[in-house]
């Protein structure tokens, strides 16, 4: 990996109070499509609100193309984008032009341009019709392209996954991730679910907020695996980690 590309993650640890949630993560990570494999619990959440520069970290920093993303958050937003599992914790405003203006404005854009950039953002999704929707209106589908939209406009090189699929139906799967792969932007995707992360590049196992594991190509396989293994114990209390 050259210097500045990609991203890198050094000596990351967090804390909320007494408790550890990360410890020590030292990762570099260039392939155009990354996971993060963990069991709920694990600290995914967490890191990919670091890796977006929404949370400063305890200890560490995180580098994305060379943009600290907690320090420089103007170059941030141009950086990376984040989406999260319930786009009810994304979205804050109550029309969809508004939402996606908003990413556009922070980034230094005039409204004429922000709004312009917004009106061709829904143009390329085929959702120009929703120019003038209110965001309560949406169905929870359409409230995950919302939020996919005003990511996007942004046109950030890097992409956070933080489980956004988790919940939805067969075909709302399909078409979000049709988009997704039509966005021209690095993917880094966290998820519980070895199935999103199928033909993925490079691979990374988080458990109790340290990399077990990374890049092996049973990875996956052997996540699965120990899951069964700790699912077929009787202690429920340990699932809720």
């Amino acid at each position: 990996m050259q210097a500045g590309s990609g991203i890198q993650i050094q000596g990351l640890s967090h804390a909320i109070g007494p408790r550890r949630i990360l410890q020590g993560i030292t990762l570099r990570l260039d392939a155009p499509r990354i996971g993060i494999i963990g069991r709920n619990g694990s600290g995914k959440s967490t890191l990919a609100r670091l890796l977006a520069g929404l949370v400063a970290p305890s200890e560490g920093r995180v580098l994305i193309e060379g943009v600290d993303v907690c320090k420089d958050r103007r170059a941030a937003i141009a950086t990376v984008g984040i989406l999260f599992q319930n786009p009810e914790h994304q979205i804050i405003f109550p029309t969809v032009l508004e939402e996606i203006c908003f990413g556009l404005r922070q980034m230094g854009r005039s409204k004429l341009e922000a709004r312009d950039a917004a009106q061709a953002t829904l143009a390329r999704f085929g959702k120009s019709h929703w120019i003038d929707a209110t965001t309560e209106a949406l169905s929870q589908g359409q409230k995950h392209l919302l939020c996919m939209m005003a990511v996007t406009a942004m046109q950030p090189r890097w992409l956070i996954l933080d489980e956004p699929f988790a919940g939805l139906d067969i075909p709302t799967r399909m078409q979000l991730t049709r988009h997704l792969e039509s966005s021209g932007a690095n993917i880094l995707h966290i998820s519980h679910d070895p199935r999103d992360l199928a033909g993925y590049g490079h691979v990374c196992w988080l458990d109790q907020g340290q990399i077990r594991a990374e890049d092996g190509p049973d990875l996956l396989a052997e996540f699965e695996a120990a899951m069964i293994r700790e699912g077929a114990g009787d202690d429920l209390a340990d699932l809720a980690g």
